[in-house]
């Protein structure tokens, strides 16, 4: 009999250490663009995120793409009936380490690195062999393994910012011959004055482009442009800052709006030795350039699938050329005259695709399909993982049925409680996999979860 199929994990543990037992530490930091960002001039105005504080907690995301050997880094403690109900379901749980202290505005990073008594943990575990695998990596995570002796399964940070940069996912998919949309990459003021004025000519006849900071992320650092008076005031904002500061640089692409059909995310991961494995396509759901989850099986032809898969071995191949392995997700579309533009923008590192990875590989059947979304809640008050397992009842996955929805991340629920006896409502963020054996099921799924979590109990 032939061994089983590596997980996905194990593929992952393979390329970025050479075996498929190395024991991982998971560090969920996610936006980690924040911290590639630091020195790049991006556009003058930017666009700001829904909450620090919910983006901080979606730390919690690692506990189900890590394995029973190995251990995530937490800003705090999962609430125990959470944790007792993926058991439930046969989840084999990671070790969890949890920050010495919790500040809501401070990434998972930056409080492990104020954390003594974690820092010796991790020390212990670097003994044992173990790899720190973070969402993204940057001089944070760089100095968190020279803190504690962890091996990075990543890159050096030098080598990953550049591959995330969306001027190189410009330069390679043109290097490669590869379709995209009009544009213009930019890293002078001259360079983005001329570009603006090849945008603004497009937008004189109708069509719109986006301003994008080469390491935006969720809708930040981006400028939908339709109006060419815009253009000329954001080409003022430029120059004049650049004239008051006297640096000229610029991170910045410009690019006419294609006409999309769908939005996808393919990901592939690439080893050490330069090989390239495709993992799978999903259909992504975004609204106003920020992410919402995935749909799968995509609504896919066959023959843009096959072209998706020999991109991923060209874009791996050119990836390892750059030093870079690890996993990368790549943002495409379809669009509607039947064409496929298979790179808006490489993600060379976690995606929210990669998450959902051990749950597929546990629940999810041949015939089934899937919708993985965040249902956003209106709160007065911290809701507990029973509250919510009230609420939504028989709409809970249930193993032997092979339907319902799968809790991923509870934490973000709660992530953004405002300080005790401030009574104004907050917002609130539950992500869960919704699993069914149609598309209509799953849809009437999805309504039920909607309904459910608009109760009192969870939602004002």
């Amino acid at each position: 009999m032939s061994p089983p199929d590596p997980t996905f994990l194990e593929g992952v543990k393979s390329a970025c250490t050479g075996a498929t037992s190395t024991p991982f530490v998971l560090l969920g930091n996610f936006e980690v663009e924040d911290e590639w960002a630091r020195d790049e001039v991006g556009l003058p105005v930017f666009g700001g995120r829904a909450s620090t504080a919910i983006v901080n907690r979606m730390d919690e995301f690692a506990v189900l793409l890590a394995g029973p050997g190995d251990h995530v880094v937490l800003k705090s403690a999962p609430d125990p009936d959470y944790l007792d109900y993926l058991k439930g379901l046969g989840v084999d749980l990671p070790g969890i380490l949890l920050t010495d202290e919790h500040d809501p505005a401070a990434t998972v990073s930056e409080d492990a690195l104020r954390s003594p008594r974690l820092l010796a943990a991790l020390r212990s575990l670097a003994a044992q062999g173990a790899y720190l695998l973070p969402h993204g990596m940057s001089l944070l995570e760089q100095q968190l393994c020279e803190l504690t002796g962890l091996a990075p399964a990543l890159p050096a940070v030098s080598v990953v910012k550049a591959v995330n940069s969306k001027i190189y996912s410009r330069r390679v998919a043109t290097e490669l011959g590869l379709p995209q949309a009009v544009g213009w990459e930019c890293e002078t003021v001259d360079e983005f004055v001329a570009a603006a004025g090849e945008a603004a000519r497009a937008v004189a006849a109708g069509r719109r482009v986006g301003v994008k900071d080469a390491y935006g992320v969720s809708g930040k650092g981006i400028m939908v442009v339709d109006d060419t008076r815009r253009m000329d005031q954001l080409v003022r904002m430029v120059t004049r800052r650049a004239e008051r500061t006297g640096d000229q640089r610029v991170a910045l692409v410009i690019e006419e709006w294609a006409d999309k059909a769908l939005d996808l995310n393919y990901h592939f991961t690439v080893a050490r030795d330069g090989s390239v494995r495709f993992d799978f396509v999903k259909e992504a759901l975004t609204e106003n350039g920020v992410h919402k989850g995935h749909r799968f099986p995509a609504r896919l032809s066959a023959e843009h699938a096959a072209q998706l898969v020999i991109t991923s071995e060209r874009l791996g191949a050119r990836l390892a050329t750059d030093g870079f392995h690890g996993v990368v997700g790549v943002d495409a579309i379809t669009t509607t005259d039947g064409g496929l533009l298979p790179v808006l923008e490489i993600n060379a590192r976690n995606n929210m695709s990669t998450y959902q990875t051990g749950l597929q590989e546990r629940f999810m059947g041949p015939d089934s399909v899937a919708l993985a979304r965040q249902y956003d809640l209106r709160l007065t008050g911290p809701v507990t993982f029973a509250d919510l397992r009230d609420s939504l009842g028989d709409l809970l996955f249930d193993r032997d049925r092979g339907t319902g929805l799968v809790v991923n991340n509870f934490a973000t629920v709660n992530a953004a409680t405002p300080e005790p006896g401030d009574l104004r409502p907050y917002v609130g963020r539950l992500y869960g996999l919704l699993l069914a054996r149609t598309q209509q099921e799953l849809t009437d799924l999805d309504n039920g979860v909607v309904a459910a979590v608009q109760k009192e109990t969870v939602h004002v």
